[in-house]
């Protein structure tokens, strides 16, 4: 037997003991903790990643809304296409990058290889186009122009296109009705960016890596209506990515249909007419530069006087939008964007500045009435005047005595103004500037709205620009460097002007001042702003903010959002004053300036009022103008190096109001003929299947030259006729082949 107690053990033997029960307790401790953290603390957030981990998200685009002229007539829809797309995250698994299947997808397409890759590379700053600036994570749209043949193709062969599918879906469509091309007012489209999606999660309209969003136009403006919203339904999936289930689908919605101001049949008729006016003076003579007019661009609106709704709007020269569908070329892109494309995508009417020359003259009127003038007063026009040791010169040299300011205008005299100008820039203190200088000339122009954005709804407008005391100041400012550089006394006309501006270029001279009063100098101006500014005059004074969108009706025609006209002002002047300019207008077009453009024109039934402006452009040739109205619309046209304002847009600004009031040459009116003899005040309805019924819309014929036969009209009619029915044909044969291919199509409207 042992004599060792029991319950005897040694204090080593018990150290160990506790050493290890506080190491048990700690674990426990330990592990009790993380699970508190993991399964209370952050339970949900990773309950939420758990169930991401085993769901699948399917999206089902929605069909973006159609946008429609003021009658129905659609200027931008969906058609059935088949697309043919490239899954990038399935090529950059292949050991080559996809680069075989890409080879043999092109030889199947009739591509080259290079533009096929070059479509499905992302877009950084180092990568020129095409490119894609989507999702890297969703398919990469190849080409929508496949056919069935080769979806076909693509289908039966699976093993060798490996991550391309071809599939038809709903593409944007720009349908130019009557050869309405409208392509800068209602821009185009193109794949959401990572960096969009970001920003819009907080947002109302958050962002699908699917979607397409507008670039510019109207596009761009009313994105968020016209998108709608797409579907999406989500599928449980076991660990093995299997479908177990379908957990939760949202339904997709239609967009929205953007009911227009715009009349396709008008636009047709613009743009018809400012293509040929720019035709036109290219063949005739500048005696200044010994050389035919370049006639290099160009813009036209026609905007409705009591509402500011734009009617047409067409800027040259032009694009045409499907090009963007699908995704854009590299041939396309660079014609679009190169050096020598004279930038299409620029829409003129609201982004192209110019001097306004004597169309401005309604704005320096105004001022000198507020000046203290009165309008009826008599001023004298001589053949030129002389400020500062420089000589102004009236138009062609050409004096009319002591005239009043309504035959200024009539006759559009310079020297008139001239004289007012300086009067008033010598009152003001001159190149000192009293404290309290009234500055009425540029006052006014702000007042007109000019400077300043007319706030139309269309992207990227520009401000134009009113040379005042201010901008001479900053405009100094920032350029002083480079005249004092540059400058030379006595140097060439460039170098000349340089060393000016370097000592005094921060002052109002005198000939700064009447030069600004003709229109001309630093003055810049867009047509938009233009075509307010004379609507006003027209309407008796009030400044509406320029519109195109006219309404918002949903998919299916229940919900109806009017867009109404919005005024920023009125014009600086009693009216009185504005009876008087609207007289004197009324004046160019019988007695005055532009009164050989309207001879036979029915002024008792339709007044018209204008103003002719050929504004000088340095280094280049002069820049045309013609701003008139009736009593229901405003037209303003533009030619860049276009010759006189009458000359080259007068016979163009004509034929369109005859177009749309239904007049022949010698002033006959037939309403039957007539497309717009008023504003159009009722909207488009939408039915419930999502369809409109429309008017058809006829090609535009041009009106004959005096003596020409009806033959010629005629076979162009029957011309137009057979085109049509051919294409008609095609249509329905293609619809025919994607009908087989895929079953019922996409909504059509």
């Amino acid at each position: 037997m042992s004599n060792i107690p029991e319950t005897g053990r040694t204090p080593r033997v018990q150290i160990r003991l506790v050493v290890i029960q506080v190491l048990v307790f700690s674990l426990l401790l330990t592990l009790g903790g993380r699970l508190w953290y993991l399964q209370i603390r952050n339970g949900q957030e990773y309950t939420d990643e758990a169930k991401n981990n085993g769901v699948q998200r399917v999206v089902q685009p929605a069909v973006r809304g159609s946008i429609l002229d003021a009658r129905g007539v659609a200027l931008a829809d969906n058609e059935t296409r088949l697309v043919v797309s490239a899954s990038r995250t399935e090529l950059m698994k292949m050991p080559d990058d996809g680069k075989a299947v890409l080879t043999r997808l092109a030889a199947v397409l009739g591509m080259k290889p290079k533009d096929v890759m070059d479509k499905v590379r992302l877009c950084d700053s180092k990568t020129p186009k095409p490119c894609w600036n989507g999702s890297p994570y969703q398919p990469i749209p190849v080409t929508d122009e496949a056919t069935t043949q080769q979806a076909l193709q693509i289908r039966e062969r699976a093993e060798d296109f490996t991550g391309i599918t071809a599939e038809p879906a709903a593409v944007r469509r720009y349908t130019a009705p009557g050869k309405a091309n409208t392509a800068q007012v209602l821009g185009y489209l193109s794949p959401v960016t990572d960096a969009e999606i970001q920003q819009a999660k907080e947002s109302e309209s958050p962002y699908l890596r699917s979607d397409q969003v507008g670039r510019s136009g109207i596009e761009r403006t009313y994105d968020k209506a016209l998108r709608g919203k797409a579907g999406i339904t989500r599928y449980e999936v076991d660990n093995l990515g299997r479908v177990i289930g379908e957990a939760e689908r949202d339904q997709a919605r239609a967009g929205s249909n953007l009911v227009t101001s715009i009349d396709a049949r008008v636009q047709a008729v613009a743009e018809y007419e400012l293509n040929e006016a720019m035709k036109a003076a290219r063949k005739e003579f500048d005696r200044n530069t010994r050389e035919n007019y370049k006639a290099d661009a160009g813009a036209v609106v026609v905007m409705e006087n009591k509402t500011g709704r734009v009617v047409a709007m067409a800027s040259l020269p032009t694009y045409d939008p499907n090009a963007w569908v699908g995704g854009i070329s590299a041939k396309d892109y660079a014609a679009l964007t190169s050096d020598g494309s004279n930038f299409p995508l620029l829409n003129r009417a609201i982004q192209g500045q110019a001097a306004p020359g004597s169309i401005f003259k309604v704005v320096s009127s105004a001022a000198a009435v507020r000046a203290g003038y009165e309008f009826d007063d008599t001023f004298p026009c001589p053949s030129s005047l002389s400020f500062g040791g420089r000589e102004f010169k009236n138009f062609e040299s050409k004096g009319y005595g002591s005239i009043n300011l309504g035959r200024a205008l009539e006759v559009s005299c310079d020297t008139v103004y001239y004289g007012l100008a300086y009067n008033e820039w010598a009152k003001d203190g001159g190149i000192k500037p009293k404290k309290d200088a009234k500055n009425w000339f540029y006052r006014t122009a702000h007042d007109f709205g000019l400077g300043s954005e007319t706030g139309i709804d269309l992207p990227n407008e520009v401000k134009g620009r009113v040379p005042d005391r201010e901008w001479k100041q900053r405009f100094w400012a920032a350029n002083k460097d480079s005249w004092c550089k540059t400058g030379k006394k006595g140097g060439d006309y460039a170098e000349q002007v340089a060393y000016e501006n370097c000592l005094e270029g921060n002052q109002m001279r005198a000939g700064d001042s009447v030069n600004y009063s003709i229109g001309q100098g630093d003055i810049l101006v867009t047509p938009i702003q233009m075509a307010t500014v004379y609507a006003a005059i027209a309407n008796g004074g009030t400044l509406w903010n320029p519109t195109i969108g006219k309404a918002v009706i949903s998919a299916d025609g229940k919900k109806v959002e009017q867009i109404k006209p919005k005024s920023h002002g009125r014009l600086p002047m009693d009216r009185k004053t504005r009876d008087q300019i609207n007289d004197a207008l009324a004046g160019v077009v019988k007695t005055g300036s532009a009164a050989w453009r309207f001879q036979g024109w029915p002024h008792d039934k339709i007044p018209m009022h204008a103003k002719t402006g050929t504004a000088e452009v340095f280094g280049k040739q002069t820049t045309s103008w013609f701003a008139t109205y009736t009593d229901d619309f405003t037209i303003v046209m533009t030619i860049s190096q276009g010759g006189t304002g009458s000359g080259a847009s007068g016979p163009a600004v004509r034929n369109i109001y005859e177009a749309m009031y239904g007049l022949d040459e010698k002033g006959g009116q037939d309403l039957k003929r007539a497309l717009l003899p008023g504003p159009q005040k009722t909207l488009p309805k939408v039915q419930a299947d999502g369809n409109i019924d429309a008017p058809e819309i006829k090609p535009y014929v041009p009106p004959k030259p005096e003596g020409e036969q009806d033959t010629a009209a005629d076979g162009q009619q029957d011309q137009n006729r057979n085109d049509q029915q051919n294409q008609n044909d095609q249509d329905q044969q293609d619809q025919q082949d994607r009908d087989q291919l895929a079953g019922p199509p996409a909504r059509r409207d």
